[in-house]
Parts: structure tokens; C-alpha cells; sequence
């Protein structure tokens, strides 16, 4: 008989308290986020889905408690390391004025270099490769500036891919973007997690593509957890009722069976 292989945790929260100004925006927090899933925050504006994901990422101090990265308190890992483990895509990232794709994308490979070891023919292809599968292999010598949104968006998508990192952090990696875009987008991340074996953790706010590009969804609700599961679990009337103060019904995706949350239009009420 086959032993079934342990799923590892990557990152724990272990009783994470953040602050912000004297206010609690988290108290006492315990997660788990599992090796090789897509996991994503939801839930209503000021719910603490980015703090979270900023703490997780060692970009916010915490107050009280800790975050361990791959079973080590990440406060206690040099900061490259942790960039060789851990990669984050923040909201909105600016890029510096002039930068072309591929100069900004090399930027991924940063942790791995030393003054022992500089630029690397194997830097040069890891690079390549990441330009390849974000699509970006025509306009790699364009100015970043010049690009459409969905195309900035890939490219910080490949300065995340250029750092091999086992785990990434995306915030919110869909803001500003038309839906043909964000499709694009979440779509790459499913096929970066699913070619490479990559953790993901996202925030999101679009719940029905979150279920639909997720396997674990996270709903927060000021500060603290209200359900935690697959998409299908999750995302239930009562769920959206607690964690968005939204009447909606919750009917499977025509194309992938997924969750698909139809507010509900007192107007017009469901029949």
C-alpha cells in the first residue's frame, strides 16, 4: 500500500495580530497556507485581505505573533532568502520611467545573485523563458510605459516568474483590468501553478473568478476569518450575507461548474 504524500504548509500564521495607527486591523489570527494550491482572500473593503497578505510577505511588522515561512520564522530569514523562497506582486507596482520589459523582468533574478556570482548565461535564460510564457517575447525591448494595462500586468507576472520562488503573493493582480484582461491574467496564474508546482496566494474581488480560478477560498470579515474551503463550500448565501452584507443566490458556472454569485436587485425581485 502507497503512503499518500504529507501536503506541507508554506506559510503559517501563528496567533498574528496587525496594527495599524493604534487600530486592530487583525487580532490573534491562526492560517495555514498549503504547499501547491491556489489559495485567495476575499471579503468587503477594509476586511484586512491586503494586510494579511502584506504580513505573510514580511512587508508589515506584526504587533504580536508570527508568520513561519516553509516551518522558519520568516523574521529571522536574511532578506534574500526570503525572496528566493517568497515572491509578491503588490497592488499597482510602479515601474521606473524608461525601463524596457526585459530589463525589469531581470530584476526577478536579484536574489539569486551574489558578488560571487553575477549575471549568469543561466539568469540570461531563466529570463527568456519567463518572457516566453507571459507572452511577452515580442515587445521585450519596448518601454514598460508603452504597454496596455494587461501587458504591465504580465510583465510584473514574469519579474515574478523570472524569481523561481516556490511561493508568490499577488495582490489584487487584476485591478484596473477589462474582464478579457483579468481572464488573461488568472489564467496565466492557474498555468503557472500548474506547470511548476508554484503556491499561490492571491486577493481578490471579483468572487465568481475566484472560484472559478481557486482551489481554497479564505473569506475575511474585519480582521477574522468566516469561512475557510473550497469554492463550493464557501461561497454560500448565508457567507455573502456575513462577510459582504450582500443578498445574492449562488448558481453553478454554465462553463466550469464553479460557483457563480448573482447579486440579488430588490427592483426586481428573484422570482
Amino acid at each position: 500500500m502507497t503512503t499518500p504524500t504529507p501536503v506541507l504548509p508554506v506559510l503559517e500564521a501563528q496567533n498574528l495580530t496587525i496594527a495599524y495607527a493604534g487600530r486592530t486591523v487583525i487580532d490573534g489570527l491562526d492560517l495555514t497556507i498549503t504547499q501547491g494550491q491556489i489559495t485567495t482572500f476575499v471579503g468587503a473593503n477594509g476586511s484586512g485581505k491586503s494586510t494579511l497578505l502584506k504580513a505573510l510577505g514580511r512587508i508589515l511588522k506584526p504587533a504580536a505573533g508570527k508568520v513561519m515561512l516553509e516551518g522558519r520564522p520568516i523574521s529571522d530569514l536574511p532578506t534574500k532568502e526570503v525572496a528566493r523562497r517568497l515572491a509578491i506582486l503588490p497592488q499597482s507596482p510602479s515601474a521606473p520611467a524608461g525601463i524596457t520589459v526585459r530589463d525589469l523582468v531581470m530584476r526577478g533574478r536579484n536574489p539569486h545573485q551574489t558578488w560571487a556570482r553575477p549575471w549568469s548565461t543561466e539568469d540570461a535564460t531563466v529570463v527568456t523563458r519567463a518572457l516566453a510564457e507571459t507572452g511577452l517575447t515580442e515587445v521585450a525591448d519596448r518601454d514598460v510605459s508603452a504597454l496596455s494595462g494587461g501587458q504591465r500586468q504580465r510583465v510584473w507576472i514574469a519579474l515574478v516568474v523570472a524569481q523561481q520562488a516556490a511561493t508568490l503573493l499577488l495582490d489584487e493582480p487584476t485591478t484596473y483590468l477589462d474582464l478579457t484582461h483579468q481572464l488573461s491574467v488568472l489564467r496565466l496564474v492557474r498555468r503557472i501553478n500548474t506547470d511548476t508546482g508554484a503556491t499561490v496566494v492571491m486577493v481578490l474581488h471579483d468572487l465568481s473568478l475566484a472560484a472559478r480560478y481557486s482551489d481554497r477560498l479564505i473569506v475575511l470579515a474585519d480582521g477574522a476569518v468566516v469561512a475557510d474551503g473550497p469554492p463550493e463550500t464557501v461561497l454560500t448565501p448565508e457567507t455573502l450575507l456575513t462577510a459582504f452584507a450582500l443578498h445574492a443566490r449562488v448558481v453553478p458556472d454554465p462553463i466550469t461548474g464553479t460557483p457563480l454569485v448573482v447579486p440579488e436587485d430588490h427592483d426586481h425581485p428573484t422570482p
